[in-house]
């Protein structure tokens, strides 16, 4: 017994030894690519104002510079990063093409400049999982040592993007299998996030929190529980519409029998229009009108149309079906964001931040399926008095959109519903979701005994009208 729990110990020891300097390695790699990439496009989008006319008048241009550049060298660096790297560690054990890192580069970053409505985190993921993928290669490091290398990859580029460096790492591993989380990655998946954390910052990288507690006195109530319950639910049908819209618009695009290029430079032009109609706060990354949502001053978000997050929507859409490149996430926070100063509005009170601050993270948990790392980025993000409400809303959020996603690579392993019959085990685009048996059954007496009140309803009627006929 004792010489089985010494090998035992010993040999956890060596497996947790391998993948901390592994981790580590990864971690500042990763950290140092991802700054570059950040490095770049921050001088991109301050070069903006070196162009004598509007920036957004190159957009036509710049996704058919964008298409023509992903088409050429690096066909799986398209659309929005993190749907490829999902798919790359379920179908292909991690392997990705090293092309990706510098085509998914410079792709995002001449989308962004020009006004492309997308992110910087799926570009970090998947500059961050392309990274461990080539050294895994370079270490001969067998499918499934690359495949886990690949994840701690994917947590690394989410934390040195988001500065969260906790929902970083638990994002990179939740966001692979709904209702799963893969507990061998977690440790190396912690210490890649923190090392490309603390290498982004290290190199320069400087990141923006907001710590509701030094304006808001948010204390545990009832009332304010129920709303954040009416905000949970409120979000989840948000996220649904993220998810509806950007998957129904790439499918629309597809079908589009028009030469790729023809196609991005229709909807950089249409894109161009609307900015034109209805301003340029629903273009990039919109991180200033993010800002101004959790603003406890309302003066920052007096202009701020109710309508917001559903042209942000529309937007981000557009973008990515035409080809743009660059991540999801960024939108979807700005979608939350103003969806949630929308509700803090129509609810009124004092807590429009702390809603706003809410749905930054429930949309992102229910349009990704990411309820655990939405709450801890919400701690790390705005303080830890938001916890027990972030909780409440995110899970709710994510429970509400469905078996539905803005990546359609996860592998659903739950249905969130006893109610439903659901095919687990298969990527969320071939879900199969119906009503249990028992349910169906349930449902077809409840209409049987409204069937029969209704025609003992109509036999007494019948009868009353008959006696008074009698009478008279």
């Amino acid at each position: 017994m004792i010489r089985k729990h010494v090998t035992e110990q010993t040999a956890i020891f060596f497996s947790v030894t391998k993948w901390v300097v592994l981790s580590s390695v990864v971690g500042v790699v990763i950290g140092a690519v991802v700054t570059l990439f950040l490095k770049i496009l921050q001088v991109a989008e301050n070069s903006r104002m070196e162009i004598p006319f509007e920036y957004y008048y190159l957009l036509p241009f710049a996704l058919v510079i964008t298409v023509w550049i992903v088409h050429t060298f690096a066909p799986s660096a398209e659309g929005h990063g993190t749907e490829k790297v999902i798919e790359a560690v379920h179908k292909k054990h991690g392997k990705i093409d090293i092309a990706v890192i510098p085509v998914k580069l410079f792709a995002t970053v001449i989308t962004i400049f020009a006004g492309g409505s997308v992110g910087k985190e799926g570009p970090g993921a998947q500059i961050g999982a392309g990274a461990a993928s080539l050294l895994s290669d370079i270490l001969r490091f067998s499918k499934e040592d690359r495949k886990k290398l690949v994840i701690c990859g994917i947590s690394a580029g989410f934390a040195s993007v988001f500065g969260t460096p906790i929902a970083g790492a638990i994002f990179g591993v939740e966001v692979l299998i709904i209702g799963v989380i893969l507990y061998d990655v977690l440790l190396p998946s912690f210490i890649a996030g923190f090392a490309a954390f603390t290498t982004a910052q290290f190199l320069g990288i400087e990141y923006t929190y907001f710590d509701i507690r030094f304006y808001q006195n948010i204390v545990l109530d009832l009332p304010l529980i129920l709303q954040v319950v009416a905000a949970g639910l409120f979000f989840g049908f948000i996220s649904d519409i993220v998810v509806t819209a950007v998957s129904g618009a790439q499918k629309y695009i597809k079908r589009i029998s028009l030469n790729p290029y023809i196609v991005a430079f229709g909807g950089g032009s249409v894109l161009m229009v609307l900015t034109i109609l209805f301003g340029d706060i629903y273009l990039g990354l919109g991180l200033e009108t993010i800002r101004d949502t959790l603003n406890p001053d309302p003066y920052f978000s007096k202009d701020l149309p109710w309508y917001a997050f559903l042209l942000k929507t529309l937007y981000t859409s557009i973008t990515l079906g035409v080809g743009g490149s660059g991540g999801i996430i960024t939108p979807i926070f700005y979608i939350g964001a103003t969806s949630g100063h929308l509700f803090g509005q129509l609810i009124g009170g004092e807590h429009i931040a702390l809603f706003a601050a809410l749905g930054f993270v429930s949309v992102l948990a229910g349009s990704t399926n990411t309820p655990i790392a939405a709450t801890i980025m919400a701690v790390e993000l705005f303080g830890l008095e938001i916890a027990h409400y972030a909780a409440l809303s995110a899970v709710i959020s994510f429970l509400i959109t469905g078996h539905r996603s803005v990546f359609t690579s996860q592998i659903l392993a739950m249905k969130k519903s006893e109610m439903l019959e659901v095919k687990v085990g298969e990527v969320i685009e071939n879900a199969e979701v119906d009503l249990e048996e028992t349910e169906i059954g349930r449902i077809r007496n409840i209409k049987e005994r409204i069937r029969r009140r209704r025609e003992k309803l109509k036999e007494v009627r019948a009868r009353k009208i008959l006696s008074k006929r009698e009478e008279k």
